[in-house]
């Protein structure tokens, strides 16, 4: 999986659009939708932004595992865990 592909994981498990995405870490929406299609390669400080507004995805990101007794989840983690019964829906 390119790391498009994983932005793409993150920011759909996150529930968000490319503009609500692209917001939150100070791009625009079409650099968003260049990154997730691998047009092109996010610069570091995406990388960065990313990782700081949502912390829980940032060694799967970079690695693709995942350590959920440490608070490293991946997407699929977190889509499991908000359709899980009983999950609170996010506000």
């Amino acid at each position: 999986m390119h790391i498009g592909e994983k932005i793409r994981e993150i920011r759909e498990a996150e529930g968000l659009s490319r503009a609500s995405f692209a917001e939150r870490i100070g791009i625009p929406k079409d650099t968003v939708m260049r990154i997730e299609q691998g047009r092109n390669d996010p610069r570091a400080t995406i990388l960065i932004a990313v990782t700081r507004q949502w912390p829980k995805y940032a060694y799967w990101l970079m690695t693709g595992l995942s350590q959920p007794e440490a608070g490293h989840i991946s997407p699929a983690i977190e889509r499991a865990r908000k359709d899980s019964p009983g999950a609170e829906k996010a506000s």
